[in-house]
């Protein structure tokens, strides 16, 4: 762009630019108005301005470039100027000021801007990387101190959630409907499942939590909670699915998947308080090396894309910065937790995907997650018959360093005919098996111990006691028994804290099947 009122001046200035090597497309401006219609209407690579004009001059081209917020050279060009002048115009931000009678300058001038502009957009588009290098980071350096925070309470918050929702359970088995204690037992029950559900939430955000993943196609999940969703989201907005009837399979656990649609459907709804559409869609991608500039720790290749569109009010820039953060919400205080969202993160990663949000203020909200295709055919349902949890004075080793939780497990097992030897750790309980003369049909023990932990014990007892099966119980799993949520193969697992109707279930369910969980 040249800010110039003589045509003959920019005539001259081409020829030399021309003559320079530079192929040329080029625009002549005189007045205020003309120069901001030029730099709002396509990209400039320099500016080269005459110092003095009728009514426009150089320092006020100058200023209407900075204005802009364009990083281009300008330079001014003069005929007659004062030293203190041109050292005016560099400090107010001038790259070069030459003299119309030395020209000869323009053209090393230009090549040197030009070049140091590149080289400061280069250096911008580094420093922009590393800020959000640093960005994520940081990011990632909170969700790994909540993951630390949630595994290290876990296990123990856990325990004592096992004592409470079982002994309330235990209560309200006692008492009778009229009975005045009974409200209150329900409402300590009551408090305890909050509680769990809270600790869960944020070992899934951690990816800590125990998922079951299969094959499966998702929009056989969708489908499955379409109804609920529906009651869910109100009559007042409408709702429709765009499922592509020729969707992938991905591996994954469905109980997962559905939480992570009804929160995100729920946050939709709370969007569009009146009126508004919510439309869930699912098709197949391919994601290539251009697209994972914005997904880095995706790899290339085939995916399943789930996307979540609201028509809500949408979220400015600084609330989608802090989108996944645990316990971040813009809900009014008592109505939310904030552990929604930083669920769903946690649910996608240990997936091994990918959600990314697109939003503005009044222009509604997107969500999509990206899950790796699979092409393994599909897995069934696991179907789970409910079995007769009484016991056929089958003999168990309970394992358990909680007093606490162990003397509720023992009674709970005694209570339905079975045959309990107890142990602290897992140097005593290998001690209490040798030394046990008859057989042991089960190992309950917890995973996380003093001394020696269960899944080492497990090991170890498997040389003495080959048929021996083994259930494994804890707060939040850790590497011994699984990897990021995902149990290793063999592995059978209660979550704590559990209901002592669910311990008597799961001990019958284990001693039924023709396996052997020690590996």
């Amino acid at each position: 762009m040249i800010v110039d009122d003589s045509e003959n001046d920019v005539l001259v200035l081409l020829h030399l630019l021309r003559k320079a090597g530079y192929e040329l497309a080029c625009e002549r401006v005189c007045t205020a108005p003309a120069m901001k219609a030029a730099l709002q209407r396509q990209a400039w690579d320099i500016v080269i301005s005459d110092y003095e004009m009728p009514n426009f001059g150089g320092f006020e081209a100058l200023q209407l470039l900075q204005e802009s917020g364009q990083d281009l050279p300008f330079i001014l060009v003069s005929a007659v100027v004062s030293e203190e002048m041109a050292v005016a115009a560099m400090k107010a931000g001038a790259h070069d000021y030459i003299m119309k009678r030395k020209l000869a300058r323009l053209a090393p001038a230009i090549e040197r801007e030009l070049r140091e502009a590149q080289t400061r957009v280069a250096r911008k588009a580094a420093e922009e990387a590393l800020r959000q290098s640093e960005a994520q980071l940081r990011q990632a350096q909170k969700i790994e101190a909540v993951g630390r925070l949630a595994a290290g309470v876990a296990h123990d918050f856990n325990n004592i959630l096992t004592v409470i929702t079982g002994h309330s359970e235990l209560l309200l088995l006692q008492l009778g409907a009229d009975d005045p204690c009974r409200k209150n037992a329900e409402q300590i029950e009551k408090a305890a499942c909050f509680a769990a559900a809270l600790t869960r939430q944020l070992l899934t955000f951690s990816r800590k939590q125990v998922i079951e993943p299969r094959v499966l196609n998702l929009n056989t999940v969708v489908l499955s909670i379409e109804k609920m969703l529906r009651r869910l989201i109100g009559e007042h907005i409408e709702f429709c699915t765009v499922l592509d009837p020729m969707a992938g399979h991905i591996k994954a656990d469905p109980s997962q998947i559905e939480q992570v649609i009804m929160n995100l459907a729920v946050n939709a709804r709370d969007a569009m308080a009146t009126v508004g559409k919510l439309t869930i869609t699912t098709a197949n991608t391919t994601l290539g090396e251009e697209c994972l500039k914005n997904f880095p720790e995706l790899s290339a290749g085939d995916y399943v894309m789930l996307a979540i569109v609201d028509t809500g009010t949408g979220m400015s820039e600084e609330v989608e910065g802090h989108l996944f953060e645990p316990f971040f919400t813009t809900k009014p205080e008592g109505k939310g937790t904030g552990l929604g969202l930083a669920t769903c993160f946690g649910i996608v990663k240990q997936h091994s995907g990918h959600i990314n949000v697109d939003s503005e203020l009044g222009r509604g909200t997107t969500f999509k997650i990206y899950f790796p295709r699979v092409q393994s055919e599909l897995e069934p349902a696991r179907v789970r018959t409910k079995p007769e949890v009484a016991g056929s004075k089958e003999t168990v080793l309970l394992v358990e360093d909680e007093p606490a939780v162990r003397e509720l497990a023992a009674f709970t097992l005694r209570e339905k005919g079975y045959t309990v030897l107890e142990a602290v750790n897992g140097e005593e309980g290998l001690r209490t098996a040798r030394q046990h003369d008859g057989k042991i049909d089960l190992v309950l023990t917890d995973v996380i111990m003093p001394v020696m932990g269960g899944k080492e014990m497990a090991d170890a007892l498997h040389a003495s006691h080959p048929d021996t099966k083994v259930l494994f119980t804890t707060g939040y799993t850790e590497d011994a028994i699984g990897h990021h949520g995902v149990l290793r193969p063999g592995i059978v697992f209660l979550q704590k804290p559990y209901l002592t109707a669910t311990l008597a279930c799961k001990v019958r369910e284990v001693l039924d099947q023709d396996f052997i969980a020690t590996s």
